[in-house]
């Protein structure tokens, strides 16, 4: 029997160690499939709702290749377009929605709002990105990280640094990254930006239990050294008030991921890693805006010359979102699926 079958990804704890490590296996063969042109179609005429409260390029784009291919029918569902949590209750969408589709999909703003979705659902929901956590992102980067590392190293053998604001969906969902594979990550960032001290504590105690430790340190030389990954994210969201930019920037400007850090690893094959969109240069409205009123120099939280020369695997981590989400859709909607 598949154990994912019917399951919702809320987030990775919702998983088991060898559960996320079959639907990044599986991804893997249906990546080579695809380039090949071997793949099979196992969703044909299942029938795929996204709801996107908050817009996106790679999510929205991953889920619905992921099921053209894979021969299923996406109806979008995009900011403004429904009356969830308006006119009509998130429970109440549920129950309508699971009458109509195979999955559910939601991007939005609260957590809270997935767990009732996934409460009242009678199909698998998977998160596509919340204000809490962002599972489907970190499956691609655990899936780029393996197809990286050397022949004889695994998941668990990785030192990993993960430098800026700590406290987003993809800080806290590496934590349970961490926890599941017992690696070697730390979080490195001011103070104000470390995650909330029982979810911390509780990813650590998992992860030393994997033979693995999660630190949090302000010290950029202890945090990045001899790691074999660093990992970078924007320091400012869209929809986050201007207000608070300068206040950000002021604190994160230190932990620009520039050729200084890298020095710092004493690693010279250290790779860098980016979830994307990236303020590494000044050809976007925003990126512009930020670098020139806050004094910055090649870029924001990266810079221009890291961000290229790291672009093949940073690209890679991009597309693998749709191997590891065409994973997740079939893994849970496929009764007897096996490879």
């Amino acid at each position: 029997m598949n154990s994912l079958y019917k399951r919702n990804c809320l987030r990775l704890l919702d998983f088991q160690t060898y559960e996320v490590k079959h639907i990044i296996n599986v991804a893997r063969i249906l990546k080579s499939a695809k380039k090949n042109k071997r793949e099979i179609k196992y969703l044909k005429n299942k029938k795929i709702v996204l709801i996107f409260e908050k817009e996106s390029t790679r999510t929205r784009c991953a889920f619905e290749v992921a099921a053209f291919d894979q021969g299923a029918n996406v109806t979008y569902l995009g900011p403004g377009s429904t009356h969830l949590g308006y006119k009509e209750s998130i429970r109440d969408t549920a129950r309508v929605l699971s009458r109509m589709y195979n999955g559910i999909q939601y991007r939005g703003h609260s957590h809270h709002a997935i767990e009732t979705l996934a409460q009242y659902s009678e199909v698998p929901v998977w998160n596509g990105l919340t204000e809490r956590f962002h599972p489907t992102q970190i499956l691609a980067d655990l899936l780029t990280i393996q197809e990286t590392l050397p022949l004889r190293k695994c998941l668990s053998d990785i030192k990993f640094a993960y430098v800026g604001d700590v406290r987003n969906n993809i800080g806290y969902t590496l934590l349970e990254a961490a926890a599941l594979f017992g690696f070697d990550l730390r979080l490195v960032s001011p103070s104000q930006f470390w995650p909330k001290l029982t979810f911390f504590l509780k990813c650590r105690e998992q992860a030393q239990k994997n033979n693995g430790n999660i630190i949090c340190t302000e010290n950029i030389e202890d945090g990045v050294k001899n790691v074999d990954f660093i990992y970078s994210d924007v320091w400012i969201s869209m929809g986050e008030p201007e207000t608070k930019w300068k206040t950000h920037i002021n604190l994160l400007k230190k932990y620009q991921v520039n050729s200084k850090m890298l020095n710092l690893t004493k690693n010279s094959n250290t790779k860098v890693l980016h979830c994307l969109p990236a303020f590494h240069d000044k050809d976007t409205i925003m990126g512009k805006k930020i670098i020139k009123n806050n004094n910055l120099k090649f870029g924001i939280e990266i810079t221009n010359q890291v961000f290229e020369s790291n672009s093949k695997i940073i690209f890679e981590q991009s597309e693998n979102r749709l191997h590891t989400i065409k994973a997740l859709m079939i893994t849970s909607l496929t009764q007897n699926f096996f490879l």
